[in-house]
C-alpha cells in the first residue's frame, strides 16, 4: 500500500486537506495526460474531483510523487491544456492527486468559472 505525498509526510492526512486553498468539487470528466518526458504516450484517466489548484484522478498507471505531467481536459464545454505535478498517490484506490503548475491567471479564472457552474 503506497500513500505518498509531495506536500510532506505526516501521520495526519487532515493536515494535507486543511492546506488546500481552493474547494474541491466532485466532477467526472476524461483527462488525457502524459509524463512531460513521454509526451507521445498520452494516457486516459477520469477525474474524481477538481479545484482551481488541482484535481484527483483515477488511473491504473503507477506514478511517482513529483512526476511532471501534461494534461488536456474538457470540463463543461471548456477545453484546458495544463501542466501539473503528481502531488500524492493512493495505490489502493488507484488514484493520484495532481497540483497544477505554471497556470495562467486566465486559465485559473476560466477553470474557477467552470467549477462554480458545476457547484450549482
Amino acid at each position: 500500500m503506497n500513500t505518498n505525498s509531495a506536500d510532506g509526510p505526516g501521520p495526519g492526512q487532515d493536515a494535507l486537506l486543511n492546506r488546500r486553498v481552493e474547494e474541491r468539487v466532485p466532477a467526472r470528466f476524461e483527462v488525457h495526460f502524459s509524463h512531460t518526458q513521454e509526451a507521445a504516450r498520452a494516457l486516459r484517466a477520469y477525474s474524481l474531483n477538481v479545484s482551481a489548484g488541482g484535481l484527483c484522478l483515477r488511473t491504473k498507471r503507477a506514478y511517482d510523487v513529483g512526476t511532471p505531467v501534461q494534461m488536456e481536459m474538457q470540463v463543461d464545454g471548456e477545453s484546458f491544456r495544463l501542466n501539473g505535478v503528481i502531488a500524492w498517490v493512493r495505490d489502493e484506490a488507484e488514484a493520484v492527486g495532481v497540483r497544477f503548475t505554471d497556470m495562467t491567471e486566465e486559465d485559473r479564472a476560466r477553470l474557477q468559472r467552470v467549477i462554480d457552474s458545476i457547484k450549482r
